[in-house]
């Protein structure tokens, strides 16, 4: 198996950040992973499917109506949501083109802000991406069995488990055997998803207009203007951001995409896109159908408790089997970067070498893929057994992590490219204010989580832990794990001294241009990386 000397420099030159203000020629090493494995189609499936759209919409939706104040906005809500999420796939964008690592947001904040932030921040990806999996596995279980009619197996929380276990361990097989399988996957996984909620959709809007069924409302330009409270706009975007989050899975599998440098980022950015749409018109259908209150009233699965009254008694078994589908995708699609943002943190010398090995049949990281796989199911087995109300109250926790690591690239970029965003217009809003602005309103976000989570009544089970609620502390306690287990890394593992002792850098170019003016321009040669300098 493959692996990384921490010693050599990766893309950037010196891991120490010394390369001195005129910059070095920067060393790239293959960390081992297949190359040109993933086309620019392929990306955008990922980054899409990685959101799991019809699970997304179908456990949180009717969580968005219920919102005090948010009336008949959630449309409305899926809009606002939309903005932070392009500013940051922007970000992304540049962040990558500078330094295409599968690392993602761990290897451009250590760049940009520090290796010790950098390592926080590689923490609370990979735990959003472990927390998030006992929810896909738990609905995978519940699911396999409504789609064959056994609903006393599916209200079993023993086989529901059993099932979810087998689950989470065949797609790390099938994403530990080769990136190349789970695209092409991802392909007929995505389209089936895609394909059945504008089915619904469209039905759902026809019969409000033909057969109008009871409670429902024809659909107003008004349900699409955010003109509401504070509030309701705080609350609906703080869930509406667990229904947006994955499209970063694009960018994740970087090293194995063509042109790693320009198609992830563009993918990232397209995929957003794909997500608003789909939202827009699938929230807009479903409001329109029952109204408001009964999506509140079925807020644990919109899609099955329309999908008889919509689709009729047969065809509500492809709503069953779509949400099935969908898990499944973003399964997968959360297994990849969690093994690769691992691959790269020890890739940098920041974790034990372990997770630097790369399969070499296969060109994927086994190892980290095995481990992260473990680790999850000793995560799901654990808050089943523990309670069903902590691991609902996991999930609620996940809009901390994500505000968290999505909001601090916007913050990454004026920062990394500091010396070249007041040299044009162009670059001061593309490198400045978009990112930036996208920073500020996550961080608005993950402030307005603390908040709202922070009271004991808005937990799964009302309960309190030290006098807040769980969501909070276990929110807050993910992250201060990270700084606990960074320092732990810094002080007592050898190997990642010299990572530790990296210092800021800034990027003067990150490509080659031919208009060192012009932030689009220039050539997209991976062979020849950026030119990186010190702060």
């Amino acid at each position: 198996m493959a692996t990384i000397d921490p010693s050599v420099p990766l893309h950037g030159g010196d891991p120490r950040g010394t390369g001195g203000s005129g910059g070095v020629v920067p060393i790239e090493v293959d960390k081992g992973l297949k190359q040109n494995a993933v086309g620019m189609l392929s990306s955008i499936v990922i980054g899409i499917a990685s959101t799991a759209p019809a699970y997304s919409l179908a456990v949180t939706l009717g969580l968005v109506t219920a919102v005090a104040g948010m009336g008949l906005k959630s449309p409305a809500i899926m809009i606002v949501s939309f903005i932070p999420m392009l500013l940051i796939a922007g970000s992304y964008y540049y962040l990558n083109k500078a330094d295409p690592d599968c690392g993602t947001t761990f290897s451009w904040v250590t760049r940009a802000i520090g290796p010790r932030t950098g390592w926080v921040t590689g923490w609370v990806m990979v735990a959003a991406d472990v927390i998030v999996m006992a929810s896909l596995a738990q609905l995978t279980g519940a699911y396999f069995f409504l789609l064959f009619g056994a609903h006393n197996l599916a209200n079993s929380l023993l086989w529901v488990t059993v099932v979810g276990v087998i689950f989470l361990i065949l797609m790390c097989v099938i994403t530990a055997v080769g990136v190349e399988i789970s695209a092409r996957l991802q392909w007929f996984l995505l389209g089936f998803e895609y394909l059945m909620l504008l089915i619904f959709s469209i039905v759902a809007l026809v019969k409000v207009y033909t057969s109008h069924p009871a409670g429902s409302i024809h659909p107003s330009l008004s349900w699409f203007v955010p003109n509401m409270n504070l509030g309701a706009l705080s609350g609906g975007i703080l869930l509406a951001l667990f229904i947006y989050w994955g499209w970063d899975t694009a960018v994740s599998v970087n090293e194995e995409t063509e042109n790693k440098s320009i198609v992830p980022g563009i993918a990232a950015v397209l995929s957003t896109f794909g997500l608003v749409f789909i939202y827009l018109i699938t929230t807009t259908a479903a409001q329109a159908y029952h109204g408001t209150a009964y999506l509140t009233n079925n807020s644990g699965d919109i899609l099955s408790a329309l999908g008889s009254d919509v689709l009729g008694s047969t065809l509500d078994k492809l709503l069953i089997a779509v949400v099935l589908t969908s898990a499944t995708a973003s399964t997968m699609t959360t297994i990849l970067p969690g093994a690769r943002t691992t691959l790269s943190m020890a890739s940098h010398g920041a974790i034990p070498r372990i997770f630097a090995k790369v399969h070499p049949r296969f060109q994927t990281p086994v190892w980290g893929t095995v481990i992260y796989g473990i680790v999850s199911l000793v995560w799901y087995v654990g808050l089943t057994l523990l309670s069903q109300n902590v691991l609902a109250d996991s999930i609620a926790a996940l809009g901390l992590t994500i505000a968290f690591y999505y909001g601090i690239n916007g913050f990454a970029v004026p920062l990394f490219y500091r010396h070249q965003v007041f040299k044009s217009l162009k670059k001061f809003f593309m490198l400045g204010v978009f990112p930036l602005l996208g920073g500020l309103i996550l961080l608005w976000v993950l402030g307005a989580s603390f908040d709202s989570l922070w009271y004991p009544a808005n937990s799964a089970s009302g309960s309190s832990w030290f006098g807040v609620g769980p969501p909070f502390v276990l929110g807050a306690g993910f992250i201060l794990a990270g700084v606990v287990a960074m320092f732990l890394a810094a002080w007592f593992l050898k190997r990642s001294k010299p990572f530790f002792a990296r210092k800021m850098e800034t990027v003067e170019a990150m490509v080659p241009y031919d208009d060192p003016d012009d932030v689009f321009g220039g050539s997209t040669d991976d062979a020849a990386g950026p030119k990186t300098t010190t702060a």
